[in-house]
């Protein structure tokens, strides 16, 4: 499986911000104003480690998460941020909506996302699941395990925002493209954000799925991760293509990255800063063949 434990970042309220300052502005006087990057929950923590070794040479840099990668890419086309953090690619919608800004996506790695079960499930013999089960479950068509070979027990689904790079990859996987339905109408049925409040739910509720990066799971003993259709998102899968729900890792800049944002990319791609994504638990440019 892809991952080792990575360190997230919370998102509290009802707009979801997780500040990873690793810069505050009073110790700014000098160095002008900080870097602003803002956006995945995925990314975050990986530009969070950048920022906190760059600071020691004098580069002054503001992490945060809003809205995941679609509040981030606002944010950049809106001109409030000078990088967003996205773990989706820019979309014809994100141009439009910003026209004026010359959308520059860097990638900096890749990740797998895996459809995430209780371990109470997945002992009870939910192990592998098909792409009809994974929409089943999420249009509230399965309601209990056992209708899957898992254990008599209710089927809670917290599913991400629209606009989270999460959900996309999720959504592509089923729908080929398509519209997704409208979500059901349950009271077993939950929208989350962040990575971590989507970790945190799923280990506090029976019978929980949810979309979540493969490498939040890893040591989490609550928590297990399903094969889709027979393939397990490990390396080798995700690198060649093979598991049907990986993502590349982006930091997009209107533009192409100048100053201090440049030198802020430059570092995550280089030699120091690319094991930073191993460290998360994502896949470096180099092992998926970039």
């Amino acid at each position: 499986m892809v991952g080792r434990r990575r360190f997230a970042y919370l998102a509290t309220g009802a707009v979801l911000i997780a500040s990873l300052a690793t810069a505050c502005a009073d110790a700014e006087a000098g160095a002008g104003k900080a870097l602003q990057a803002s956006g995945s929950t995925t990314v975050a923590p990986v530009a969070a480690d950048a920022a906190e070794a760059l600071k020691a040479q004098g580069l002054s840099i503001t992490v945060a998460t809003q809205g995941g990668s679609a509040g981030g890419i606002s944010q950049l086309g809106a001109g409030q941020i000078d990088i967003a953090l996205s773990s989706k690619p820019i979309a014809d919608k994100d141009r439009s909506a910003s026209p004026k800004t010359d959308y520059v996506e860097t990638q900096i790695g890749a990740d797998a996302v895996g459809v995430i079960i209780t371990k109470q499930v997945a002992d009870a013999g939910v192990k592998n699941l098909t792409a009809d089960q994974v929409k089943g479950l999420f249009e509230g068509k399965i309601t209990n395990w056992k209708e899957i070979g898992g254990p008599d027990l209710p089927v809670f689904v917290y599913d991400k925002e629209p606009g989270r790079g999460t959900r996309e990859v999720l959504d592509k996987y089923l729908y080929h493209g398509e519209k997704p339905p409208p979500p059901p109408n349950s009271n077993n049925f939950a929208i989350v954000g962040g990575n971590l409040e989507t970790r945190n739910k799923l280990e506090s509720t029976p019978g929980a799925v949810a979309p979540l990066s493969t490498g939040f799971v890893e040591g989490r003993d609550k928590l297990a991760v399903v094969t889709l259709d027979g393939i397990a998102p490990s390396s080798e899968n995700v690198a060649t293509g093979k598991y049907p729900m990986s993502r590349p890792l982006y930091m997009v800049t209107n533009g192409q990255p100048k100053g201090e944002a440049k030198r802020f990319i430059d570092y995550i791609l280089s030699d120091k800063g690319q094991p930073l994504l191993t460290k998360h638990g994502y896949l470096t440019l180099k092992q998926i063949g970039k």
